[in-house]
Order: C-alpha cells, then sequence, then structure tokens
C-alpha cells in the first residue's frame, strides 16, 4: 500500500555504492554503525571510499567502469529502508560476501583489518519522484554515518528499485551468505563491462545477464537505458532541419535493431561518429543483410526526386555490385513530391518517416530482441513500395501482440501456480486453464510448449523449466513478470 511519510536524515555512502543500490546491482551497504530494522533515511552520495585505496582494488571488475564514472554533485535520488543488519567479523564470510556485492574481497578484508567488524545493512531501496538537491557537500569524514537534512523530504513506497520477490530473493541469499547461482555469467559480466561502455550490442547482452540474474526487472531495464534519450529524439531531429544530427540517429538506430558493418570505407558505413558527409551514403549495414539509405531531415519542404536519385548514384558508386541485392530504405520526414514518389516505387525503395523510426527503435529498447531482423528484411521486401510506413507499423503491431501473448502466458503459469498452491506445472495443465483465462488468441499445445521453451531459456528468463522424459513432460515454474 502506498504511503507519505517524512525523511529527515540520510545515510552517507560512497556515491559508486549508492549507483550500484539504486540500479539494483546490490542490496547491501556498510555503515560505520548499527542501524536498526525499519529505519528509514535518504541515501546521500559522498565523493569517497570507506578506506583509502585505488578504486580498482576496492571494487570488482564488473562493476568498476560504472564505479569510475560517478557523477559526484550532491543530489539525493533515493531512500531506503534498512530491512535486516549484520555483524560481519570473519574472513571466510568476507569472501561470499565478496561474491554477492561489488566489493572486492581484498578491500573487505582491509576495512575489517581496520574496523575489527564490518555492519552489513539490508536495505529495501525506493526512488525518489525527483532528484533533491542538495546546497553542502558532506566530508569525507561523515561517510557511513547519518547527517540532519536540512528540510524533511516527503517520500512514498511507490518506486521500489527491486519487485518484492527479487528483493526477497537476494535478501535470503545474502543473510545465508549462499553462493552465487550463477557465476559464469558474473565472470562474463567482467568481461563484457568494459566493452559494453562503447559497444551497444555489448550492452544489450550485458542488460539481459542483468535481467536474468535478477539484479534489474524489465521497468528499471527501461528506466536506465540511456539511449532512450537519444532515442526519444528521433522524430523531432527527422522533422527539423539538422540533416548531419539525423543522419547520426540513424545510424544509432540501426545499430539499436541489431544491424552492423565491418566497412571501413568513409563513404559507406555505420559509425555514428564518421558520418559519410559529402558524396557519402547516409548508412550502410552489412549484417545480418545489407541496407542502404538514405536520410532526408526536412522541417516544411517536400522530399525532391533529387533524394532518392542520389540513394542510386551514390549507392552504386560505393558499393558496385553489392548495391542490387540491398534492401533501399529512405527516412525523410516530409511529404514526397510526385516525381519522388514514382522513383522511389519504381526503385523498390522504402520511404519510413522519422515517427515510424522511433517507434520500432523504441519497442527494441524497451524489449530486447523483440525485433527479428530477418522478419523485418521479409516486411520491406514486399510490396507496396514507396511509402512504407503502413507495411512497417504492421509489423510493429505484429510484435506487441507477440509481446503481449507471453506476458498472458507468464501471468498465467504465474496465478496457476499460486491458485494450485504448486511449485511447477506442466503443459497439458497449463493449455487446459489457457482457454479459460480470456487469451490473446488460440494456441494448440504444441504452439504453447515452443513459446513456454522460449520465455524459459536461460537469456530470457522469465519462467524456468525442469526438464521430462519428452516435451509433455517438461515442468514450467515463474520466475518474473514480463510487463506490457
Amino acid at each position: 500500500m502506498n504511503s507519505l511519510l517524512p525523511v529527515s536524515t540520510a545515510l552517507c555512502l560512497p556515491a559508486a555504492d549508492i549507483k550500484a543500490l539504486v540500479q539494483g546491482r546490490i542490496i547491501a551497504a556498510m555503515p560505520r554503525m548499527f542501524i536498526r530494522p525499519g529505519q528509514k533515511f535518504a541515501l546521500y552520495p559522498v565523493d569517497a571510499l570507506t578506506i583509502p585505496i585505488p578504486i580498482d582494488k576496492y571494487y570488482c571488475s564488473s562493476f568498476l567502469p560504472v564505479a569510475q564514472n560517478i557523477d559526484t554533485n550532491p543530489k539525493i535520488q533515493a531512500y531506503a529502508q534498512c530491512e535486516l543488519s549484520q555483524i560481519i567479523d570473519d574472513n571466510q564470510s568476507l569472501e561470499k560476501l565478496s561474491q554477492l556485492t561489488i566489493w572486492r574481497q581484498e578491500a573487505l578484508d582491509k576495512i575489517l583489518h581496520h574496523q575489527k567488524h564490518i555492519f552489513v545493512s539490508y536495505l529495501r531501496v525506493y526512488k525518489l519522484s525527483q532528484p533533491y538537491e542538495i546546497s553542502l557537500k558532506a566530508e569525507s569524514n561523515k561517510l557511513g554515518k547519518f547527517i540532519g537534512l536540512p528540510k524533511p523530504l516527503t517520500v512514498s513506497n511507490t518506486h521500489p528499485v527491486l519487485p518484492d520477490q527479487i528483493f526477497a530473493t537476494r535478501k535470503r541469499q545474502l543473510e545465508k551468505l549462499e553462493p552465487a547461482t550463477h557465476p559464469e555469467l558474473e565472470q562474463l559480466l567482467d568481461v563484457l563491462s568494459p566493452i559494453a561502455m562503447k559497444n551497444s550490442a555489448a550492452k544489450q547482452f550485458q542488460d539481459n545477464i542483468h535481467l536474468f540474474l535478477g539484479w534489474r526487472n524489465r521497468k528499471q531495464q527501461k528506466d536506465f537505458d540511456s539511449d532512450l534519450v537519444w532515442i526519444h529524439k528521433i522524430a523531432e531531429v527527422g522533422n527539423s532541419s539538422d540533416g548531419n544530427e539525423f543522419e547520426r540517429l540513424s545510424r544509432k538506430s540501426f545499430i539499436k535493431l541489431g544491424f552492423s558493418c565491418s566497412n571501413i570505407n568513409s563513404k559507406a558505413n555505420l559509425d555514428p561518429e564518421k558520418l559519410g558527409g559529402a558524396g557519402g551514403v547516409d548508412f550502410y549495414c552489412e549484417y545480418p543483410y545489407p541496407v542502404v539509405g538514405e536520410c532526408k531531415a526536412t522541417k516544411s519542404e517536400k522530399v525532391p526526386s533529387s533524394t532518392p536519385g542520389q540513394l542510386i548514384q551514390l549507392g552504386k558508386n560505393h558499393l558496385q555490385e553489392k548495391y542490387d541485392s540491398c534492401v533501399k530504405i529512405i527516412l525523410a520526414g516530409g511529404e514526397l513530391t510526385k516525381d519522388a514518389l514514382l522513383t522511389v516505387q519504381n526503385n523498390h525503395m522504402n520511404v519510413i518517416t522519422p515517427e515510424t523510426l522511433e517507434k520500432l527503435v523504441e519497442l527494441q529498447s524497451n524489449y530486447q530482441g523483440c525485433v527479428n531482423l530477418l522478419e523485418l528484411k521479409q516486411c520491406l521486401q514486399q510490396e507496396p513500395f514507396g511509402l512504407a510506413d503502413d507495411k512497417v507499423n504492421s509489423y510493429i503491431r505484429k510484435i506487441e501482440q507477440d509481446i503481449k501473448l507471453r506476458s498472458h502466458l507468464v501471468e498465467l503459469v504465474k496465478y496457476y501456480l499460486q491458485n494450485s498452491n504448486l511449485d511447477s506445472t506442466g503443459v497439458e495443465a497449463l493449455h487446459g486453464a489457457y482457454f479459460g483465462s480470456q487469451p490473446p488468441r488460440q494456441l494448440n499445445i504444441k504452439e504453447m510448449h515452443e513459446i513456454l521453451i522460449e520465455l524459459s531459456s536461460s537469456l530470457t528468463g522469465y519462467l524456468g523449466r525442469t526438464k521430462g522424459a519428452d516435451w509433455k513432460s517438461d515442468k514450467f515454474y515463474f520466475l518474473r513478470d514480463l510487463p506490457t
């Protein structure tokens, strides 16, 4: 039940620790004193560590890229309620604590040596509706301690960082110092983290692993996907006169959708920071299939026939015999002239508006991997050519319907098990319950099983599966929601 309450104190913690708490990466903090369960307080970022050692000796390698890029401005973004406090005073426990958090064991060993014991508080963290700016900066000697706020904050429990089920699981795991459930995935994160800072495909993979491990939920992924900042500018820029920025956003869009290009030719590539300039095609993708395109940001004027003509000429100049096999796209904000429309139709080009591109890329951002590029290819290669918004929007609606169906199946498993007081169940029982659940569309039992397998794959992780002797004896159980 949502409630409003005043918070008048703040716990000073390292800024990177608070970032990890707000992201759901950890649920624990190391205060200087024992915090009683039930106590509520704001989280105040301090530009310091618990002990003065190099940052790469303090944080594990998978979290280090985040810790090295922290905004240390004094700004409160969340408050917390202490759920449990413990005292740790042995090195064996520190080894397990390190495996379940962001702190290196050598850092914990030094803290223990210095303080003789470590207080560990389990925090249920809630995001504020708006960041709270602070004029005074806390000194490093306040680290791990409480300070009074200039005026009380009115907060609510409307926006928990982690849902109840995920937090309870993480709390139990930390309380009992259980080993990591998937240590091999966490090791993979160590490799991915530095790459993900510069590579969007690696970042998508990293986010999927975070979701599977329970460090984030689907709603968090939407909140923390920084790409949404530029994605929400695609339509605005495409309907302006800023051609260079529209070309840059278009290239980023195709990378976000999963396209790539190894071509080093500056006149035909996909690098958002190396635009083709005069005489180059606006974007070129190689994988999983060749796509070539022209961008035309227009504020009010019509798109002339020279725009598709330029795509033909420059495409053939730079791609030569590869041009004919390319899917051809024009991204244009304005209305086409009659001659331009005739040219694109006769040359099997697809004209897509910035609004439709933004919608497609935003969908991919919200549901990673939902856009099947081979299905998109079929969509773009089928008639009619010319104005392609209708057929692309039809494909978007198909994706949305597929997501709705899968969300319905996840909810079906969840509530069937709750009502039946079971840990898992088979496809035949679920198929029987499906017909009485007002489903989005009818499914035969084999189709349902295939989708359940998809939802229980290791990098999807909405459901779990216990494999049976054959497909009908497989058992499925609920892991996390798939919101639509």
